[in-house]
């Protein structure tokens, strides 16, 4: 049965009354009461497959009366029985955009992006809503998964630097743009919280989860709180995502806290981070140069990680349980008593070299060591100048990481 749009659409439509009147007008009178039921239903389709539809009730003997019927049957809203009955109109080309729309508004992976605009009949703001109840549940699902990836973010003033670690499961999701800027939004968060008045706070995530933050990205943003931020971001990468620590370290002295960050995908990110606060004792020293070596020695506490500042810092049990493992050595060579004392404090002064800041050699320059660094620098400046706390962080140190 050809249909002809132009009069079946300019026709007024008329309802069929008796049963006889109905047989009397045939299929084409069905296909004009379904037209019109779904037009007061207010569903906006393409007409062409509204009347395609109808024709198809029409043919199989399908009346207004029975269409009505099966809809008040149902416990479901008739007008979103019929968007959802045509939703398919929707052409391909329109789906994919509407699918990369959604995608770059909430990173959200393609297939979950897809399934919600399905079951919210390609409504891009219903489907952004439903994406983050799935992402919520979803999150929540994954928080025991282990995550020993993740980056660094710095903050820092003249006197105070903060840095926190958040965590997620891979390296991609760290290269994520949405991650990022949380792990920086975290950093300016810790440093502008109240001054916890110690030279070296170190933090764990209960600092900071119930504090609101302020967040302005196209894919992230409002206010809320640092708990629930992570958790929206998990949810958008689909992974584990965690605020697992952080450290503040100031200076309250004429001084500069000077950091390094290595492996940066930009500026104030990184996996390893190394600190370092010099102090003079002339408050009228230049601080420009304190601020140039500061940040040469805090890529040096990065690349060798010294456990101590000086040695007198050093535990006595750590020298002790050191001098017993050297001992136990020199012991297997079978030398006289004497040499096997030489032998032993001999390497107990490379150990002090490998773990104690100040006697190690400088990686920029092996032929001297950091306590020879800050001694010329000192002079430079016309004042002594010296090291007041050192720290070195790495992503995921101390977490057990799952072999696959």
């Amino acid at each position: 049965m050809a249909l002809r749009l132009t009069t079946e659409v300019e026709a007024p439509l008329r309802p069929v009354g008796s049963s006889s009147a109905r047989a009397a007008a045939g299929p084409r009178s069905a296909v004009e009461n379904i037209v019109r039921m779904a037009w007061s239903q207010s569903a906006r389709k393409p007409m062409i497959g509204l009347l395609f539809r109808a024709q198809q009730h029409a043919a199989r003997g399908y009346s207004y009366s029975a269409f009505q019927a099966h809809l008040s049957s149902s416990n479901v809203d008739q007008s979103a029985t019929l968007l959802r009955r045509f939703s398919s109109e929707v052409p391909a080309s329109e789906q994919m955009n509407l699918i990369k729309q959604l995608r770059e508004r909430t990173s959200a992976p393609i297939k979950n992006v897809k399934a919600s605009l399905v079951s919210c009949n390609w409504d891009i703001d219903a489907a952004q809503k439903d994406l983050r109840k799935r992402g919520m549940v979803l999150a929540a699902k994954k928080s025991s998964r282990t995550a020993a990836e993740g980056l660094l973010a710095i903050a820092q003033d003249e006197k105070r630097a903060a840095v926190v670690e958040l965590n997620c499961e891979t390296d991609f999701v760290a290269r994520n743009d949405v991650f990022q800027y949380l792990a920086s939004s975290l950093a300016k968060l810790a440093l502008s919280a109240r001054d916890p008045g110690e030279l070296v706070f170190p933090f764990g995530p209960d600092y900071l989860e119930n504090l609101n933050v302020n967040l302005d990205h196209p894919k992230l943003s409002g206010e809320t709180t640092v708990q629930s931020a992570v958790t929206e971001v998990a949810a958008m990468v689909g992974e584990n995502v965690k605020f697992r620590r952080g450290f503040i370290m100031s200076t309250t002295a004429h001084g500069v806290v000077c950091s390094y960050m290595h492996t940066c995908p930009q500026p104030g990110l990184g996996r390893l981070a190394g600190l370092i606060t010099l102090e003079a004792e002339d408050s009228n020293a230049p601080l420009d140069a304190l601020q140039r070596v500061g940040k040469s020695i805090a890529m040096h506490i990065v690349a060798t990680k010294p456990l101590f500042l000086s040695k007198e810092l050093v535990s006595a049990s750590a020298v002790e349980n050191e001098r017993d493992i050297l001992r136990t050595q020199a012991e297997s060579s079978g030398k006289s008593q004497m040499a096997m004392e030489k032998m032993v404090e001999g390497r107990l002064r490379k150990y002090f070299e490998e773990v104690v800041l100040l006697e190690q050699k400088y990686v920029v320059n092996d032929s001297t060591n950091i306590k020879s660094v800050l001694n010329d620098l000192s002079k430079e400046v016309g004042s002594k100048v010296t090291v007041g706390n050192f720290a070195r962080m790495e992503v995921g140190e101390g977490v057990s990481k799952q072999m696959h």
